[in-house]
């Protein structure tokens, strides 16, 4: 056997109680950092799913609920994040700031799984129809009609509804309940309803206006011109000449 005596090694020395609390508060902290960025989350999804900056404030103006959830949320979610990065590491305080996390990430989550809906809806349309370019071209006997009909964001199993009635020059219906021109209109893949009508007319002789009216037809909508709802119909009235 050598003489040369053998070096020990001392063992490492146990973590005291403040080391293995501090290092709890680490990790509970690197988890705190992450909420921190629930806002900037959110925003990521948002725009992943195609809800550009013209779009939220079109869901602002319809009162998009979804948006002002996952805006709110996420809020909270910073703030509680910002409160656990405040809290002592100690016993105690990583018990509090474990509570504090916990309720974090589930504003976090629910932040996450809102700013889906709310892009998606957002997104989507309203599904209100539009009139533009109404135009009509020759005399009494020989009448064409043509204006364009729009939608966004028309459910699939849904669809715009499209009237034209004579009207005299004072608003009154020249025969109530029948329609020169009455269709369906049925969305594409993606939602979207439009179309150019160009039809040939034969009012008869007291109509003073052409009035034209397209509603969502499956959202339960009232006809009325004047109905103060989201999704009213759009009304259009052509006075002849």
């Amino acid at each position: 056997m050598s003489g040369v005596p053998k070096l020990s090694r001392d063992p490492a020395p146990d973590p005291t109680y403040e080391m293995i609390q501090a290092g709890i508060g680490k990790r509970l902290d690197d988890v705190a950092k992450i909420l921190a960025g629930a806002l900037v989350a959110v925003t990521g999804v948002m725009t992943a799913l195609g809800l550009r900056s013209e779009f939220v404030f079109v869901a602002l103006n319809n009162e998009s609920w979804p948006i002002y959830v996952a805006s709110l949320c996420a809020i909270v979610a910073i703030v509680c994040s910002i409160v656990a990065l405040l809290i002592h590491p100690t016993r105690r305080g990583n018990l509090w700031e474990t509570a504090v996390l916990i309720l974090g990430v589930v504003f976090y989550m629910v932040a996450l799984s809102v700013a889906v809906i709310g892009a998606a809806k957002a997104a989507g349309g309203n599904g209100r129809p539009s009139i533009t370019d109404v135009r009509v071209d020759g005399s009494r006997s020989s009448m064409r009609l043509s204006f364009d009909i729009r939608a966004d964001g028309v459910e699939t199993w849904s669809s715009i509804g499209v009237y034209v009635a004579a009207e005299t020059v004072d608003g009154e219906p020249v025969d109530e309940g029948v329609d020169l021109y009455s269709s369906s209109l049925r969305p594409n893949d993606k939602g979207v309803v439009e179309q150019r009508i160009s039809i040939p007319l034969s009012p008869p002789p007291q109509t003073g206006a052409i009035h034209i009216i397209a509603l969502n037809a499956g959202d339960g909508t009232e006809d009325e011109c004047e109905t103060r709802t989201q999704q009213g119909p759009a009304c259009t009235t052509y006075l002849l000449p």
